[in-house]
């Protein structure tokens, strides 16, 4: 056998393994390809289906806690208002209980004005001490009320005496005996007064 006749003979076996690699390679990944796609049309019907039923119990999931944040949210600024407006109403009962403890305090010094004092440095004395205790309170927001003069109101007046008088106005106040106060728009302590009625001679 000629030399140029075994080559021809071994480039034609190369070349026949080669196409047989080829052909296996092939035929493997054809395969394969056929399998995923068979693996696709074999999957169950209800993958596609649970699929989506995790998504919408996620979407429901997230507008839950969307709906929980809100409404904890709501909680917390209503919780705010409530402790800010019980603590200005504290505030404001602590205020008017310290004021309504000194109501005494400006009747006593209002009774000593009234009566006449041994010397005229001791009055002015008592009375600038007044004044400035008066205006001070004031400022936090108490209010005399008038009575004297005026008709007889069981909101803001007590009638400690009823006195039958024809010159003055049946159910009118006369004189009071102790001043009636607001503070800060409310009534404090209503005044105690004598009121004037019609005589009962009148009446008959």
């Amino acid at each position: 056998m000629s030399s140029h006749h075994k080559k021809t003979t071994e480039e034609q076996a190369a070349h026949e393994a080669h196409e047989r690699r080829e052909a296996a390679t092939h035929g493997a990944a054809h395969g394969k390809d056929a399998g995923g796609d068979q693996a696709i049309l074999n999957d169950p019907p209800g993958t596609l289906q649970a699929i989506v039923s995790e998504r919408d119990q996620l979407a429901a999931d997230k507008a839950e806690l969307q709906d929980r944040y809100m409404r904890l949210q709501a909680e917390f600024q209503n919780s705010r208002k409530r402790a800010e407006k019980d603590r200005a109403e504290f505030a404001e009962y602590a205020s008017t209980e310290a004021v309504r403890a000194l109501l005494p305090i400006l009747d006593d010094f209002e009774r000593a004005l009234k009566t006449e004092a041994a010397g005229k440095e001791f009055a002015k004395g008592m009375e600038l001490i007044y004044q400035r205790l008066f205006e001070s309170l004031k400022k936090l927001g108490l209010e005399p009320l008038s009575a004297a003069g005026l008709a007889f109101d069981p909101h803001v007046h007590h009638a400690v005496e009823m006195v039958e008088s024809e010159e003055t106005a049946d159910n009118t106040v006369i004189d009071e005996y102790q001043r009636g106060y607001n503070f800060k728009g409310r009534l404090l302590r209503p005044a105690m007064v004598r009121v004037a009625v019609e005589p009962a001679s009148r009446k008959a």
